[in-house]
């Protein structure tokens, strides 16, 4: 493979919920931990990313090269 390949779009609905879900929860642990005034539980955290897929405002690409999975939000989006 050449390092100019793109990431392959997964769509969030063909994985199964508990691959999803822990999919997320690695994504969301990632983060930095500075969420303002307010502390999101990790349950929270999840749901939000989960609304974002279903919207189309994030997706789920693997990344041949490296063999990860990861998820990534789309630009103009929130």
């Amino acid at each position: 493979m050449t390092n100019t390949e793109q990431p392959v779009v997964i769509p969030h609905e063909d994985l199964r919920p508990e691959t999803l879900h822990r999919l997320i929860e690695i994504f969301v642990g990632r983060e930095g931990t500075n969420y303002g005034p307010r502390e999101w539980t990790l349950e929270e955290k999840v749901g939000n990313v989960i609304r974002q897929l279903e919207r189309g405002e994030a997706l789920v690409v693997y990344d041949a090269e490296s063999g990860t999975t990861n998820i990534i939000p789309l630009p103009g989006t929130k």
